[in-house]
């Protein structure tokens, strides 16, 4: 499998570099032998251990994680906690309305087991539940939620209350978005600690994990020999939890590419964000193809990411998907543009990480295709706080083959799904998309019009709109 590229200790998340972490866990040396292998130790390998020991307590699991458990996606994303509620259009045309109704129940039951850890002393994550302001901050993102919010109303689930310009303001401190809905059973998280919590929850269950293990090469068979630089794991299941890095798979790469996000931590300021109505946790976000989103940190920081970074040719990415000082200026931009409040304090942290799509938006769970014994699950967009509890599920139930609802869901099988162009077409199309969505976006922050061509290339965006 390809290596991931470490970030360097200066290029780590705020996230990252704001827990005092635990010593990290022995590397492999020597050969074990387990049951099951887990490929990577961050949100979705952990909640599959975490999940195969809930069904099958006796079962020896062991998980292989190139550098700390959490230092990929689940250590570096903005902390949004909200349900699957918002994407039910697109999760409905993947499994149906009735499941994909069940399946966003889910993320909400996912929220209440976060809450559930955190308040009986479980993980402290920092989580605070004072709800998701969906909004826009321009004519052209105006009613972006309607579809979400009409179908909910169908399956009997009205999730989302409108906001007014004032309703707004007065959470935010801004007044850059000024109409939205806000779901109420959601939040923000510290990211890192939830990877930790869940990491030590794992430990304390009997999952063994090895650190900056490196997998460097998968032997399939009847049992499987998962290869390290210095020993080795033979297991009768395998399962690839390894996100973005994923897309080293010619046989996933097809229907998997690998986009940029950059996030950015203002210094700690929590007395003007009092003195500007910013006060709770709530998570943010506008509705630009290129999504804002934010959090007001507990520590009085502000949390601003951008899904606007580089674009990755043949599932290749290497340091700059770590950090991206051009990413990070127009980070910085947009931060002072929603809060002009905040041009005179000082940035502290910058940092980039790789996010695995898929065009539907909705990840995909199954096994490779010559090799019934190895699992994988894939395609989170981003949103994957509240959803990889489930996919521990589904793939706890693949792996140990049961028969039930998470096995059966319409989230498994690949081959339902969409296949992407080859290379060089992709690479070279997705620069020209992404480079006239940037340009959609730049004119209609401004309530101006993009041009013709900008539009039908914009429209080529993977995802449909939600408006």
């Amino acid at each position: 499998m390809r290596q991931p590229a470490v970030a360097l200790a200066s290029d780590r998340s705020f996230w990252l570099q704001d827990i005092a972490a635990a010593p990290a866990t022995e590397p492999l040396r020597g050969d074990e032998r387990a049951d099951v292998v887990i490929v990577g130790g961050g949100y979705t390998g952990l909640w599959t251990a975490l999940r195969i020991l809930e069904l099958a307590p006796q079962t020896r699991v062991v998980i292989l994680e190139a550098d700390l458990c959490g230092s990929g996606a689940s250590g570096r994303n903005g902390g949004q906690v909200h349900s699957w509620f918002a994407e039910i259009d697109q999760i409905s045309a993947v499994v149906g309305l009735e499941e994909a109704r069940l399946l966003c129940a889910d993320t909400v039951a996912s929220i209440a087991e976060l809450k559930t850890l955190q308040q009986n002393g479980t993980i402290d994550m920092d989580l605070r539940l004072d709800g998701w302001l969906w909004t826009a901050s321009s004519i052209a993102q105006e009613g972006a939620w309607e579809t979400a919010v009409a179908l909910t109303a169908v399956v009997g689930e009205n999730r989302f209350s409108p906001l007014k310009a004032e309703d707004i303001q007065r959470r935010t401190g801004s007044s850059a978005s000024y109409v939205g809905v806000v779901e109420t059973t959601a939040g923000t998280v510290h990211p890192a600690k939830l990877a930790i919590g869940l990491r030590k929850l794992a430990l304390a269950r009997g999952v063994i994990i090895h650190e900056r293990s490196p997998v460097l090469a998968i032997e399939p068979g009847m049992t499987c020999t998962v290869r390290t630089a210095h020993g080795a794991v033979r297991a009768d299941k395998i399962v690839l939890a390894a996100n973005a890095w994923l897309s080293a798979l010619p046989e996933l790469r097809r229907h998997l590419y690998v986009v940029g996000s950059e996030v950015i931590a203002t210094a700690a300021v929590p007395e003007l964000l009092d003195s500007i109505g910013w006060r709770d946790g709530a998570s943010i976000c506008d509705s630009q193809a290129q999504v804002l989103y934010y959090q007001r940190t507990i520590g009085g920081r502000v949390v601003f990411g951008r899904g606007s970074g580089n674009v990755a040719f043949s599932g290749n990415f290497g340091a700059s998907f770590n950090r991206s000082p051009e990413h990070g200026r127009d980070n910085m931009r947009e931060l002072h543009r929603v809060y002009p409040s905040l041009r005179g304090v000082a940035i502290e942290y910058d940092w980039s990480g790789p996010i695995d799509c898929v065009p539907e938006h909705v990840p995909v769970f199954d096994h490779l295709r010559d090799h019934p014994n190895i699992f994988y699950g894939m395609g989170f967009n981003g949103t994957g706080i509240a959803q990889t509890p489930i996919a521990g599920r589904i793939l706890a139930s693949l792996v140990l083959e049961r028969k039930d609802r998470w096995s059966e869901s319409g989230l498994v099988g690949i081959e339902r799904r969409m296949s992407l162009p080859p290379e060089p077409l992709r690479y070279l199309g997705a620069r020209l998309v992404r480079a006239a969505v940037r340009r959609k976006n730049e004119a209609e922050i401004r309530n101006r019009k993009a041009g013709r061509i900008t539009n039908l290339l914009a429209a080529l965006k993977p995802g449909r709109p939600k408006k």
